[in-house]
């Protein structure tokens, strides 16, 4: 159970407080090559993320459920790894306009970040299950 608390956890405040500290800024939120349509989109996309994050703390610290903030967890930052994975299909990049990349030991730091986020709330999901049979 602490380690899928701790998966929870990590992944949540990955996507509700990391994500949004690297995107309200010029690159994103306040990106003057964006359109107001898509600001509005990203703007939504945080909080709605933020919300179900904050969601998935309330039920994992205060009513000790894993199943439900594992699974709402791993549809976010599992989603973001399928956006990754197809950005060829919709013209998608991780690199900013002036060609930059945040990256991490050669790894897109989005990549990386949620990449081991899956991981271990995939092991946790498992773990928590098992446990339970």
């Amino acid at each position: 159970m602490r380690f899928t608390r701790f998966a929870i956890t990590l992944s949540v405040l990955l996507y509700t407080i990391a994500v949004p500290v690297l995107e309200i800024n010029d690159t994103h939120v306040f990106n003057s090559d964006w359109t107001p349509h898509v600001r509005i989109h990203e703007v939504w996309q945080l909080i709605t993320n933020s919300s179900l994050g904050v969601l998935c703390l309330w039920l994992t610290w205060k009513k000790g459920e894993y199943l439900v903030p594992s699974i709402i967890s791993l549809l976010i930052t599992g989603g973001f790894l399928l956006s990754y994975l197809i950005k060829n299909l919709y013209g998608g990049s991780m690199k900013y306009l002036d060609g930059s990349e945040k990256v991490l030991f050669g790894v897109n730091i989005g990549v990386l970040g949620f990449g081991i986020a899956v991981l271990l709330l995939a092991l946790g999901l498992f773990l928590n299950v098992r446990n339970k049979q």
